[in-house]
């Protein structure tokens, strides 16, 4: 039995090679020469891993219920709150077998947050930003999916960080969404700001951005009895309450996550043992995520427009 990897990608590519050197059989397809008639005729397929732009999220999901084919989705899987709905709908019948691709859940750092009593936390932030200009090697912004104004812009492309946020404080209500634009690229985001609220009555931010000169991936959970910043780049964490101060730093290769993650994701679809991990991206797990991503999208209220040379 096989288990399709459709779509080329860097990440489709990462995902084959990871399954490979986890050592199952996996088969890289590219979209632009995938068959969807004659690839459902197949009998030897296991799982299905779907590596696609998000505009093709559905029609593939739908494929795979229907022959009860389990999958892991890359993310985000919808940019409108219909498409969201109608996606974990299709995937019903097969969705506590899958995966949405929210592979920094995985982090350690931040399953050693959610292992933490987070219930006096009152305020957070959590932000990541970079040139996009500089961040891809040999990648162009205005011929990638980034660009296209129905599903592009910086919101979409960095929603770990809305889901990292959700993951860690549930219930996450939005409040509003301020963005930043580009002249050349309409109704693309360059620049988002999400404030948020909990049920617990914390609020806080999530913000991503295309624009920093210094790339940066951080965190920070203001509680009533610690100060917690986490430094994704570095990576470590710092918690303060007061009277003493703790560093724990993390040493790890970032393939490790999506190891680990594939890792459960074939112990799913063979109901075997996971990882046990309490934030495991299952899909039938995953529709508030998908919807507050898709709200924010929609709700996104253009402010501006940033200086910034795309040629």
């Amino acid at each position: 039995m096989v288990i399709a990897v459709i779509g080329a990608g860097s990440i489709g590519r990462r995902h084959f090679a990871n399954l490979e050197a986890l050592g199952e059989k996996a088969e890289l397809i590219g979209w632009r020469g995938f068959g969807q008639a004659a690839f459902e005729t197949r009998k030897d397929i296991e799982a299905v891993v779907i590596a696609t732009s998000t505009p093709i999220r559905l029609s593939l999901i739908e494929m795979s219920a229907d022959k009860g084919w389990p999958f892991y989705a890359e993310k985000p899987l919808a940019w409108r709150v219909a498409q969201a709905e109608a996606i974990h709908d299709a995937g019903q019948a097969v969705a506590d077998r899958s995966m949405v691709g929210f592979m920094m859940r995985y982090h350690p750092a931040v399953r050693d947050l959610a292992a933490r009593d987070l219930s006096r936390v009152y305020g957070f932030h959590f932000e990541i930003g970079h040139d996009v200009r500089h961040w891809r090697e040999n990648w162009s912004f205005a011929g990638s999916y980034a660009a296209e104004p129905e599903g592009g812009g910086v919101l979409m492309d960095l929603s770990h960080e809305i889901d990292l946020a959700l993951s860690l404080l549930p219930g996450l209500r939005l409040q509003a969404v301020d963005s930043v634009g580009h002249e050349d690229f309409p109704n693309v985001d360059f620049a988002t700001r999400l404030h948020l609220s909990a049920p617990s009555g914390a609020v806080g931010s999530v913000a991503m951005d295309y624009v920093s000169p210094v790339s940066l991936r951080r965190a920070g959970l203001r509680g009533r009895d610690e100060v917690i910043d986490l430094d994704f780049l570095k990576p470590e964490t710092r918690i303060e309450n007061g009277n003493d101060t703790k560093i724990t730093p993390y040493a790890f290769d970032r393939n490790d996550m999506f190891i680990d993650m594939m890792r459960d994701f074939v112990a799913l679809v063979r109901g075997q043992k996971t990882s046990e991990n309490p934030l495991m991206p299952r899909f039938d797990r995953m529709r508030d995520s998908s919807l507050l991503i898709a709200q924010a999208w929609e709700a996104r209220r253009f402010s501006g427009v940033v200086d910034m040379d795309m040629s």
